[in-house]
């Protein structure tokens, strides 16, 4: 399938820019509005603010997956941070069938989403490690989240909402995380709309 660079980026005056393609840039953005409870898809998979939300959590992501750790995190810790992250997104959007379909609407292919999943682990490792401990919420964190009301899982009890809950209070860390970090970067960052 043919693609093309719909967004050229650097942080700081980094000489080797970074691209983001279009059916990338299109498949996140679906991923942002299926992750939206306030998005119904009609004619349109997503809006301009899904977009937009999109290229800011990808470059964000890429940034933070380049940064070096103190310690580098070993395959096996690697592996599992991969497979969570999966795990993350695919309770985001709605199960594994959406995130799916999601993909082949785009002609994203297998190597692709392991490439997603493999930044999205990375840049949550390097927050987790440098930034903040956001990974493993204590089971304090998880009640009162449970208790307020917000996540998508309070009308569960919370002994079977758990791990749904852990993973609904990781995601929505991660994300405010790499938002915060693309605002803070956002004078060193240069992006071109190409």
């Amino acid at each position: 399938m043919v693609d093309r660079a719909a967004v050229r980026f650097s942080a700081g005056g980094a000489e080797r820019p970074h691209f983001v393609y279009e059916r990338e840039l299109a498949f996140e953005a679906r991923l942002t509005a299926l992750s939206d409870p306030a998005f119904r898809a009609g004619q349109e998979p997503f809006r301009r603010h899904h977009l937009q939300a999109a290229l800011e959590r990808h470059i964000a992501e890429v940034l933070l997956a380049e940064l070096r750790l103190e310690e580098q995190p070993t395959k096996a810790r690697l592996a599992h941070q991969v497979g969570a992250a999966r795990a993350v997104l695919e309770q985001q959007v709605g199960g594994a069938a959406a995130l799916d379909a999601a993909a082949a609407a785009e002609g994203i292919g297998q190597s692709e989403l392991q490439r997603l999943f493999e930044r999205q682990a990375r840049a949550s490792l390097y927050l987790d490690t440098m930034v903040t401990p956001m990974l493993e919420p204590g089971e304090f964190e998880l009640r009162r989240a449970h208790r307020s009301g917000k996540t998508p899982f309070s009308d569960l009890p919370f002994d079977e909402a758990r791990p749904l809950v852990e993973r609904w209070f990781v995601g929505q860390a991660l994300r405010a995380a790499a938002a915060n970090f693309y605002q803070s970067a956002r004078s060193r960052l240069k992006v071109e709309f190409l």
